[in-house]
């Protein structure tokens, strides 16, 4: 899950187990270009019994600078403090490219611009013996409520330079269903690679019926054969938080259904 207030604190994630009663095992958070990787945040986790997702963001940044090596001494220092971390951290660089509300993505930035920034990224942490990261490239769910977002096929470095894929999704109406919200992206990936699959973020407002819908996404995961999913337990374009009693048992009740083998 993501919490409010991550990196700086990891109060959001300990309220939301608190009121849940479920311990997350990936904890995420963003990362604007030229900030440090967070190791505090990453050993507060592993005190927590989780991995941290860093989101990495090219924000206020060009990305052909980065593909071309302008950066290179940023992304060595960032290796290096994830080399020495020790403990695994998931990656992720320029999350929701194939949507258009970001610098980095449609519109904005070219697929095969994007694409060479990601395998330099990776070559260097590569170069500088990071084996510690899974690399997770995050795509946008091609459902949305007011966009039309595109196949992400443009966008693929390939499976030598990805572990995982993510998929961002959100359930933006009472009628949206996992099945809606992310089966045509997750048929969409699997014409690419046999990756695992992470819902990488998503939520649902009370409008929604926030209780079916965790109920959507705890089987949904399942049924697909997924990784998980990342809850976003923040106000975004709505709020997300899991903070009224029906949303609580209903995580609560999910969690330990999803957590039992399935026969």
């Amino acid at each position: 899950m993501y919490g409010p207030g991550a990196p700086a604190s990891f109060s959001g994630v300990t309220s939301f187990t608190k009121a849940t009663g479920v311990t997350p095992n990936i904890v995420s958070y963003y990362s604007g270009w030229l900030e440090p990787f967070w190791a505090s945040f990453g050993d507060m986790a592993t005190r927590h019994h989780a991995v941290p997702l860093v989101q990495l963001n090219p924000t206020r940044t060009s990305v052909a600078a980065i593909a071309s090596g302008f950066y290179d001494s940023y992304l060595t220092s960032y290796a290096a403090a994830i080399r020495s971390y020790r403990k695994p951290v998931i990656l992720s660089f320029g999350h929701e490219m194939n949507g258009d509300w970001y610098s980095w993505g449609y519109r904005h930035t070219s697929p095969t611009t994007f694409v060479a920034a990601w395998r330099h990224i990776v070559k260097i942490f590569r170069a500088v013996g990071a084996s510690n990261v899974t690399w997770m490239w995050t795509v946008n769910s091609v459902y949305t409520r007011h966009y039309m977002i595109p196949d992400p096929a443009a966008w693929w470095p390939g499976s030598a330079y990805v572990n995982w894929v993510g998929i961002d999704g959100y359930f933006h109406v009472a009628s949206a269903r996992f099945a809606t919200v992310f089966g045509p992206t997750i048929v969409d990936v699997r014409e690419l690679t046999n990756d695992p699959i992470l819902i990488s973020e998503t939520g649902a407002g009370p409008q929604t019926g926030q209780a079916a819908k965790i109920a959507s996404l705890f089987a949904g995961v399942r049924s697909y054969d997924l990784l998980g999913f990342v809850w976003f337990d923040a106000v975004g374009n709505a709020n997300y938080r899991i903070d009224n009693p029906a949303a609580i048992d209903a995580f609560r009740r999910d969690a330990r259904v999803y957590s039992m083998p399935s026969t």
